[in-house]
């Protein structure tokens, strides 16, 4: 365990030298306008955690799409696995969630991480990273 948390950690020590110059939702869209989304999603769905899910680096392939609606009662490695899933992951690759540039427990709900951690307008952002385990 020690072992994965240190290079979860070597991760962001290094990953500006892999990093790809992408769009964010954040930069893509205004703050005005992703507030305005989040209470309008949040005042339809109130049990529901909207989250952005973007990728860190190249390493890893990324997903078809980044805004999720979630359960607030899902836990972080449910999570994790639908976005494994979603983006056809082999099961010899590690993926990393990072929240606020944090690893979580993978055993914390969604609506938890949300209290703690959502941005100012509204959004939970996990952002993630994979590397290859088995060589």
């Amino acid at each position: 365990m020690t072992d994965l948390l240190k290079r979860a950690g070597n991760y962001l020590k290094h990953r500006q030298e892999n990093q790809r110059e992408t769009v964010t939702f954040q930069s893509k869209h205004s703050f005005l306008k992703r507030k305005e989304e989040s209470d309008r999603i949040l005042a339809k769905y109130p049990d529901r955690v909207p989250v952005i899910c973007e990728r860190i680096t190249r390493r890893i392939n990324e997903l078809d799409r980044k805004k999720y609606l979630c359960p607030g009662d899902l836990s972080l490695a449910n999570f994790m696995y639908v976005i494994r899933k979603r983006m056809k992951l082999e099961p010899e690759k590690a993926i990393y969630l990072f929240i606020n540039d944090k690893l979580c427990p993978t055993s914390a709900l969604l609506s938890q991480i949300y209290d703690e951690n959502k941005d100012e307008d509204g959004f939970l952002y996990i952002k993630y990273d994979g590397e290859s385990t088995f060589g």
